[in-house]
């Protein structure tokens, strides 16, 4: 369908020429297509209709037909470094891995002419569009969900093109210098801030325990005399030539209560 009277003419002629020049001209009518592979006719510049040719063995016009190769298999395409401005405006560098195969060829080949190209600028246009309705933090905790929207946002426009996304990961992030000096800064005074409430805590803990030992001790004069018996012991034992002349509580006792 679609063919002039002249192209039917030669399409007539071409099949006469073929089964005269049987069972020779089978060698030049017939290829094979891999598994993996699908193989598009088109006839006199007009495409086949129909389903595409594979796998197997599949039967052409030599001199009026050419057939395109198309592989099934999974692509990976990377998507270089490319601007993003998040939410609370901070332009960041990210790039991206795109997982995609091919689903319709004979769609794909009368659609698109580089396939790379146009998945690698929708994929850059779709971040830059879902990114900026995510803030910095948001971009850096939740990296795997931003991911999923963007392989759903890629998926609804390619499959007008034959083409099927599997997965679209985002690899890195680059920061500014700027953006980088100020969250060292900030985590820098989150872990001072962290180091002065543990060494708070560790002054309250220590003060807790000064009270409970200084109430059992003021409840137990004799413990208070061995504590102090104690302490001389751990002094003579470090500096065994220091003379230490004790004073007994009792006399300390009387004392105190005058100054």
């Amino acid at each position: 369908p679609g063919l002039s009277i002249c192209e039917w003419l030669l399409t007539i002629l071409s099949f006469l020429f073929v089964i005269m020049t049987f069972p020779v001209s089978v060698w030049f009518c017939m290829k094979v297509v891999r598994e993996y592979e699908r193989a598009i006719v088109f006839r006199l510049g007009h495409l086949l209709p129909g389903r595409a040719r594979g796998p197997g063995l599949f039967f052409f016009l030599p001199c009026l037909d050419t057939y395109h190769k198309v592989d099934l298999r999974l692509k990976t395409l990377e998507i270089p470094f490319h601007q993003v401005v998040t939410k609370d405006m901070v332009t960041l560098e990210i790039d991206a891995v795109c997982y995609y195969r091919l689903e319709n060829a004979s769609l794909l080949l009368t659609t698109l002419t580089s396939i790379s190209s146009a998945i690698q600028l929708l994929v850059q246009t779709t971040t830059k569009r879902l990114v900026a309705h995510r803030a910095f933090s948001e971009l850096l905790l939740e990296r795997k969900s931003i991911s999923k929207e963007i392989k759903v946002a890629l998926d609804a426009v390619t499959g007008c093109w034959g083409i099927k996304v599997e997965r679209t990961e985002i690899n890195n992030v680059q920061l500014p210098a700027e953006v980088r000096q100020s969250l060292a800064v900030e985590a820098e005074a989150q872990r001072q801030a962290k180091v002065r409430v543990i060494a708070a805590e560790g002054e309250k803990a220590a003060s807790e325990s000064l009270r409970m030992a200084a109430e059992i001790l003021s409840s137990a004069p004799a413990a208070a005399q061995l504590r102090y018996l104690h302490a001389l012991h751990n002094l003579t034992a470090e500096k065994p030539t220091a003379f230490i002349l004790p004073l007994p509580l009792d006399v300390m006792n009387m004392v105190s209560p005058g100054t």
